[in-house]
């Protein structure tokens, strides 16, 4: 029996979804049809522990080919399929649940995992047909679900830690703050530390390769994200966009604003882009994308929405626009606290 959750069934229902529209449709930065925007799909391709397969869209009749095998299916099972799946999976309560009817649909398709095998990124694999170039170009995209729990775009870990120097401190007042435990401890060790006339300087990020790769995209990008966290941590603001129009105003890095740059906004767009398309903190950034179209959307009432890299400010403005801050387990991650 194949369970998963909602995030990983909205995979199965992409996969059918699309192949029932046989159209990508783009949306701008507030989840909206663009409407002169759309790419005609031409086939999906999955690759399962047995074997590779395309899904190929011919008018009303899906091909799927794989190990000397075709299926002809036609395009409204995928329809009718897709509808029960995504009600099945709006009701269900269970953190994780089997859906047994849409289960022996999979398998009739040579579908036998919720999730393909793939880069870490890419989470479907679409051959479009591009009518402003004539191309077909083959795009990998990174699926969001809104059908469960919120996406995340980068997981916390001792890989994302930032140190900040603290000066005009006494070794009573760091036992002091250290022994703060409350719910909101780290924003109340924050507010401690102003109270006692503590100052804090920006140091480096815990791990090298996590810095350096912020340093490929951005030299200033360490210094930046540095100056976010402080803020998300010290304010009540958790939007990425809140928190960077408030350092725009701020300007810690003295950037000439004389002629209204946006620096930090632009500089941060390329740090959520590169993070959203491959950049993992723990591993060293080439530059080269593992999701080579961008994100599809899987939105509350089962429309997805494609955000194309090829359709760049439309897709960094969803980034910016739907991209918050979240406080994660100080105790899991080993952050937050005072040491000399």
């Amino acid at each position: 029996m194949i369970t998963g959750n909602k995030g990983e069934w909205s995979e199965i229902y992409a996969l059918f979804k699309l192949l029932g529209d046989k159209e990508l449709q783009s949306g701008n930065e507030n989840f909206e049809k663009i409407e002169n925007l759309v790419y005609p799909i031409l086939r999906i391709l999955r690759t399962e522990t047995n074997g590779d397969f395309q899904y190929s869209i011919e008018d009303d009749i899906v091909l799927i080919s794989g190990s000397d095998e075709v299926l002809r299916i036609p395009i409204l099972e995928f329809k009718e399929n897709a509808t029960f799946l995504l009600n099945s999976i709006k009701s269900n309560t269970e953190r994780t649940f089997s859906v047994p009817e849409i289960e022996e649909f999979m398998h009739s398709i040579n579908c036998i995992s919720l999730k393909a095998s793939s880069s870490a990124k890419t989470d479907i694999t679409i051959v479009v047909h591009d009518q402003r170039t004539g191309q077909q170009p083959t795009l990998g995209f990174s699926i969001k679900s809104q059908l469960g729990n919120p996406s995340t775009l980068l997981n916390a870990g001792k890989t994302t830690n930032f140190c900040f120097k603290i000066s005009n401190l006494s070794k009573d007042h760091i036992k002091e703050i250290n022994a703060i435990s409350t719910k909101s401890k780290i924003k109340d060790r924050i507010l401690k530390i102003k109270e006692l006339g503590g100052i804090f300087e920006f140091s480096n990020t815990e791990k090298q390769i996590f810095s350096n790769n912020l340093v490929l995209i951005d030299s200033s990008l360490p210094k930046i994200l540095s100056e976010l966290v402080f803020n998300f941590y010290s304010d009540s603001k958790t939007k990425i966009k809140e928190l960077v129009d408030e350092i725009e105003i701020q300007n810690p890095l003295n950037f000439d604003t004389s002629n209204n740059h946006q620096f930090y906004s632009y500089k941060i767009k390329r740090f959520l882009t590169d993070i959203a398309l491959g950049m993992m903190p723990s591993k060293v950034w080439t530059g080269k994308y593992d999701a080579t179209g961008g994100y599809l959307v899987v939105k509350g009432n089962g429309e997805i929405l494609c955000y194309h890299i090829y359709n760049k400010n439309e897709f960094e403005n969803y980034l910016i626009n739907n991209t918050k801050l979240e406080t994660a387990s100080s105790t899991r991650h080993d952050f937050g606290e005072l040491f000399e």
